[in-house]
């Protein structure tokens, strides 16, 4: 388990701002002031849900190419665990590719929801085929975020139920503006992540080995 460099900041980052946009700023400001903190690895918590007395700050960490996101009393805990017998620590964001790129993973989803920048919400009828795996298609479309024509083509989204609960995230295949000129069968967001990866990869989604 190790700091992020510099490099490996930057993709995760630029990764997670394509869905949180100017959000990010929120994530990554210092528990103890209003500007950023000094570690490019380092984020703070809005607050620590199990106390309301301070807030606690957070962190990257890179463990088996995969970044985990943890307190800081957490990873430094951790530091004293063998690296052979840590299986993993906090929650997992993704993990770097054998090219070096950065991929975000479904347990990602509780840490960009609140900050995303965009939502899309589906219809019940689009909860099933989008927690099978299916990109989201233009019938299955309860409302958007912002109105028709602010979100643009080929930009991150958060998918939620209509009871506004997160069930992905996945990137505009075309603008709002456009969505009105497509069939009802046209897809409208290509899906990243979903929650059914929950049980469809049970056997390899929290594999390190």
């Amino acid at each position: 388990m190790r700091s992020l460099t510099e490099d490996e900041t930057r993709k995760l980052f630029e990764k997670l701002a394509s869905y949180t946009g100017r959000s990010l700023n929120q994530l990554i400001a210092s528990p103890s002031s209003d500007g950023p903190s000094a570690d490019p690895s380092a984020l703070s918590s809005q607050k620590n849900p199990k106390s309301s007395a301070k807030h606690e700050q957070y962190v990257f960490r890179l463990h088996k190419d995969r970044v985990y996101y943890c307190s800081l009393a957490i990873a430094n805990l951790a530091t004293s665990i063998p690296r052979a017998n840590l299986s993993s620590l906090g929650t997992c964001v993704g993990k770097f590719t054998k090219t070096g790129k950065f991929r975000l993973h479904i347990t990602a989803l509780d840490i960009i929801a609140p900050h995303a920048r965009y939502k899309v919400w589906v219809k019940p009828n689009g909860e099933g085929p989008l927690t099978y795996g299916n990109n989201v298609v233009k019938a299955h479309v309860g409302r958007w975020s912002a109105p028709e024509g602010d979100i643009p083509a080929h930009t991150g989204v958060v998918i939620c139920g209509m009871g506004d609960v997160p069930l992905g995230f996945g990137v505009t295949a075309r603008s709002a503006a456009e969505v009105r000129r497509l069939e009802p069968t046209a897809i409208v967001a290509f899906r990243q992540a979903d929650v059914g990866e929950y049980l469809r990869e049970e056997d390899t989604l929290f594999n390190t080995t």
